[in-house]
């Protein structure tokens, strides 16, 4: 049994994990700090959690594709996004992100203000302020974040075979795995992937409860 699937999907999903952390800090970050037009900007951070992942596929590739904007900018350097392996990180990204986006927003909004005005009467500057003070305080929210934005793109699939198609050993995915087994009539292949699929997913769930109960004790 090829077990590329496996190794693309976990690679796919740990490298999106890591830009969606970073970028979901920042952005969570940067909207708590809005004054004007926050809900619409949160809006449309949030809009891929909502939308069919076939929709959110269909924009990308109309963005990415070889006739926008970037497709034909990226056709410069002989760069092609569709049906490569970026692709599937790209989607991983985007689908995963707005879980990454709420989850540390909802932590920043939980840390009490009267820390951050008493730390600025201190002289303390706001980036000081975030490093010393906000990240810490809100990390078991963040890395709450992080594990549900990796479970969701380890099982990321309507967006990466639209963009990313089903490319075995490329960029074929534990998920596009399982709908090419089904579509072949393979129950046994589909019943594998789907079985490692729900261990993964599990254990990072299991592993996710039981830091937050370890923090929970060490904060009471």
């Amino acid at each position: 049994m090829d077990f590329s699937p496996l190794y693309i999907s976990l690679k796919t999903a740990g490298l999106a994990t890591i830009i969606t952390f970073i970028l979901g800090i920042y952005a969570a970050r940067f909207i708590c700090k809005l004054k004007k037009y926050q809900g619409f900007i949160d809006g449309i951070i949030t809009l891929p959690l909502v939308l069919p992942p076939t929709v959110v596929g269909f924009f990308l590739l109309l963005f990415l594709g070889k006739n926008s904007f970037i497709g034909q900018f990226l056709a410069v350097f002989d760069i092609n996004i569709i049906f490569s392996w970026p692709a599937t990180v790209i989607t991983a990204v985007v689908v995963s992100f707005p879980l990454m986006y709420r989850t540390t927003r909802g932590a920043f909004e939980q840390i009490d203000k009267d820390l951050i005005f008493a730390a600025r009467t201190l002289g303390m500057s706001e980036e000081k302020i975030f490093w010393k003070i906000i990240l810490p305080l809100a990390k078991s929210g963040i890395l709450a974040g992080a594990i549900l934005s990796f479970a969701r793109a380890l099982g990321e699939f309507g967006a990466t075979i639209m963009l990313a198609g089903n490319i075995p050993g490329k960029t074929q995915t534990m998920s596009t795995a399982i709908y090419s087994a089904v579509q072949a009539n393979d129950q046994e292949t589909a019943f594998v992937w789907a079985g490692i699929i729900i261990v993964v997913s599990l254990m990072v769930m299991v592993l996710m409860n039981y830091w937050l109960k370890q923090q929970q004790k060490v904060n009471s």
